[in-house]
């Protein structure tokens, strides 16, 4: 049985990926990633990684997020490293309830790596005071 790794990406910048993200992009078998994610990030992993873009745009989805959910299940349950890779951070705004709801039903082990949120890091970048 694999892991599941629901990964943040963070707002773009690759000097903005944690370095646990890079490191699981890095050992990854299987990446699903999704359209807010930079395209620069699938530089990082390795030669033989299967990617697996399942980006949505309005009234346009590479994947419905049942077919996501499958896809999760369906890779861990391979023996490999698996990781969803999410804009910002998956937590929020993400639908990762929904995809741990899933792996949970598929008793597969999983683990949530967050990511900088894509406001946080948009408010630094424009100079936005947010200490008051």
């Amino acid at each position: 049985m694999g892991k599941v790794y629901l990964v943040g990406a963070g707002p773009g910048d690759p000097e903005l990926l944690t370095l646990k993200a890079m490191r699981l992009l890095k050992t990854a078998d299987v990446v699903i990633y999704d359209r807010l994610c930079n395209p620069l990030f699938l530089h990082l992993t390795k030669r033989t990684a299967k990617l697996i873009y399942c980006g949505k745009k309005p009234y346009h989805h590479a994947m419905k997020q049942e077919k996501i959910n499958e896809a999760l299940v369906e890779y861990g349950k391979s023996e490999g490293q698996i990781v969803r890779l999410k804009g910002g951070d998956p937590s929020i705004f993400g639908r990762v309830r929904e995809e741990i709801d899933c792996l949970e039903r598929a008793k597969l082990p999983y683990e949530i790596v967050p990511g900088i949120t894509a406001a946080s890091g948009a408010a630094a970048y424009a100079g936005v005071d947010t200490d008051g």
